[in-house]
C-alpha cells in the first residue's frame, strides 16, 4: 500500500527526521539514491545535471559528485539564486566543485547526453518557471534522452499535479525519484504526463515519523477482500440485478454500454430502463433486458442513473424516485447535471443514507460545486474531497489519475488507465462496472476502488494487445474488464489443500 503525502506533511517529516541526524545527512542520502538511479537509467557516457539554487539543487549536486566519483562524465549547469543557500547546499556545491564534474554556463549545441538530471526546483516551487529556468526546461523537453527528475519535475505542483502558472512549463521526465514519500501531484492531472515512472526513495527515515496517510495510491490490495471465487451452489439471483436508467432519444447507446459492462462484470441480471422508446433488445448481447422506465420497478435493483438520461421531466421524475428509495445507486452523467441544477435534489442526495457512488468528470464536478472546470482541475484532490463531504457519498472524480474520495477526507488516486479512455462511452462503462460490483454486495468504497482500478487496467491490457490507445472504443472495454476481474480473483484466491485424485 503506497501512502501519499502533501508538501506540508513532507516538510514536517523532513524537519522531524533532520533534528535527529547530523547536518546534511538527508541531502547526502538523496544524492546517493539519485546517483544509483541515474546509473540504471544512463543510456550513454555523458550526464547533464541541472542544479537550481535551493535544496533540490543541492540534491542534484550531491548526485553529480557521486557520479563523477564513479567515473561517469558529468556536466553541471548551476543556476544560482539571489538568496543565501543553506549550509548543506553550499557543502554539496563545494563537493561537486572538488570532483571531476565540469561546470558549464550554457547547453552546448549538438551535445548528446546519456541522461539529464533535473534538480532545478523541488516541492517548494510556488511560481512559474521563468527566465533561464524556463528556457532550460523547454530545451530539455526537446532532447532525445532519458530525464530523471529529483523529487518532482521542475514546474509541477507536487500537491495538485498542475503545471504552475497559466502559461507555465514543466520538465518532462522519464522517471521521477521522489524523496521521503510519494506526492499526489505526480499521479494526477498533468503529473501523469510529466513525472514518468515514479520511484520513492525513503532516505532511511524512521517509519515512526510518518503520519497516517490521508491519501493512498489505488491497488488491488485495497479491494482484495471482495475478490472471491464463486461457489458452485449459486444462481443468477446470487449476484444481484442492475438496472441502467437512461436512454433518452438519440442516446440509446450509453445505457447499452453501461449494461454490457455490468453484464461482463458479473451482475446476475441486467436491465436497461429506457426514458424514451429505444431498442427492444441488444443484438450483440440479448441477455440484457429492456424495459420502459416509467413502468419499471426501481426498488429491486442496483440502479445506474444517468447514461444518456437527458434532462426531461421524466428523467427528473425517475431520479427523484430513485433518491427517495433505498436501492444502491451509481449517479453519473445527466443524473449529476440534474442534481447540480436542483437544490431540492441535492438536499435529497445529502440526506440519503443508502449506498451511492457519484462519478463526475471535471465539468460535471464543477457544476455540482458551482465553479468552473479549470478550478476543479487546478486542485482535483480538494474538489473530490469537497464533493464527498458535501453529499456524504463516495465520489469518483474522473480524469487522468482519477480520484476516489470518501466523506471523511480519505482519498485514493488511481494509477491505471491511458489516453485510450479519452473517448465517448468509457464513463458509461465505468458506471456499469460500479453498478455490477455494488449489486454483488461490494461496499460503495471498495466497489468504486475496484471498478476504477480494473477499468483502467482493462484499457492498459487492450494497449498491450495492440488495441489503442488511438482508436480504442468504449465497446471494447467490457470484455477486457471481464478478463481483468477474473485474473484478479484467481491471483487473490489461494485454494486450500485438496485431495489428490
Amino acid at each position: 500500500m503506497t501512502s501519499i503525502y502533501s508538501v506540508a506533511e513532507i516538510r514536517a517529516i523532513e524537519q522531524a527526521a533532520a533534528a535527529g541526524l547530523p547536518p546534511g545527512t538527508l541531502m547526502q542520502r538523496a544524492g546517493q539514491a539519485a546517483a544509483a538511479t541515474a546509473i540504471e537509467l544512463l543510456r550513454g557516457h555523458a550526464v547533464l545535471v541541472l542544479a537550481g539554487p535551493g535544496n533540490n539543487g543541492g540534491d542534484a549536486l550531491e548526485a553529480a559528485a557521486n557520479l563523477a566519483q564513479a567515473g561517469i562524465e558529468v556536466s553541471i549547469l548551476h543556476l544560482k539564486g539571489s538568496a543565501m543557500s543553506a549550509p548543506e547546499t553550499v557543502h554539496a556545491f563545494e563537493r561537486a566543485q572538488a570532483s571531476d564534474a565540469r561546470f558549464i554556463d550554457a547547453l552546448p549545441a549538438g551535445q548528446e547526453w546519456g541522461l539529464v538530471i533535473d534538480g532545478l526546483f523541488g516541492i517548494g516551487l510556488a511560481r512559474p518557471l521563468a527566465g533561464a529556468a524556463r528556457a532550460l526546461a523547454l530545451a530539455v523537453n526537446q532532447l532525445n534522452c532519458p530525464v530523471l527528475a529529483l523529487d518532482v519535475p521542475s514546474g509541477l505542483d507536487a500537491d495538485t499535479g498542475a503545471v504552475i502558472g497559466p502559461d507555465g512549463v514543466a520538465v518532462r521526465a522519464s522517471c521521477t525519484l521522489t524523496f521521503i514519500g510519494d506526492k499526489p501531484g505526480l499521479h494526477t492531472f498533468a503529473g501523469r504526463d510529466v513525472a514518468g515512472h515514479v520511484l520513492v526513495a525513503p532516505l532511511g527515515i524512521d517509519v515512526a515519523l510518518l503520519p497516517a496517510a490521508a491519501c493512498l495510491l489505488n491497488a488491488p490490495a485495497l479491494f482484495a477482500g471482495h475478490l472471491a471465487p464463486r461457489p458452485h451452489n449459486t444462481h443468477k439471483g446470487s449476484f444481484g440485478d442492475v438496472a441502467i436508467v437512461g436512454g433518452a432519444a438519440g442516446m440509446a447507446g450509453a445505457p447499452v454500454l453501461a449494461a454490457r459492462a455490468a453484464l461482463f462484470c458479473g451482475a446476475g441480471r441486467v436491465f436497461v430502463a429506457s426514458i424514451d422508446p429505444g431498442p427492444a433488445f441488444d443484438s450483440v448481447h440479448p441477455e440484457i433486458m429492456f424495459r420502459d422506465a416509467a413502468g419499471f420497478d426501481i426498488t429491486r435493483c442496483t440502479l445506474v442513473l444517468g447514461p444518456g438520461m437527458g434532462s426531461s421531466a421524466q428523467a427528473g421524475s425517475m431520479l427523484s424516485k430513485a433518491l427517495a428509495g433505498s436501492a444502491p445507486l451509481v449517479i453519473d452523467a445527466d443524473a449529476l447535471n440534474l442534481i447540480a441544477a436542483s437544490a431540492e435534489l441535492q438536499a435529497r442526495l445529502s440526506a440519503r443514507q443508502a449506498a451511492a457512488i457519484l462519478t463526475p468528470h471535471p465539468l460535471e464536478a464543477a457544476r455540482l460545486l458551482g465553479v468552473t472546470a479549470p478550478v476543479v482541475q487546478g486542485d482535483r484532490l480538494a474538489a473530490a474531497r469537497e464533493l464527498a463531504a458535501r453529499f456524504g457519498k463516495i465520489v469518483v472524480l474522473k480524469g487522468s489519475g482519477s480520484i476516489i474520495a470518501e466523506p471523511g477526507g480519505m482519498a485514493v488516486i488511481n494509477p491505471t488507465g491511458n489516453p485510450g479512455l479519452a473517448t465517448g462511452g468509457t464513463g458509461d462503462v465505468l458506471a456499469g462496472t460500479c453498478g455490477a460490483l455494488l449489486a454483488q454486495g461490494w461496499p460503495a468504497r471498495e466497489a468504486a476502488l475496484g471498478a476504477v482500478w480494473m477499468h483502467g487496467a482493462a484499457a492498459d491490457r487492450l494497449v498491450e494487445q495492440g488495441v489503442g490507445p488511438i482508436g480504442m472504443t468504449a465497446g471494447e472495454l467490457p470484455a477486457a474488464l471481464r478478463a481483468v476481474l477474473n485474473e484478479r480473483v484467481a491471483l487473490n484466491f489461494t485454494p486450500g489443500a485438496r485431495p489428490q485424485l
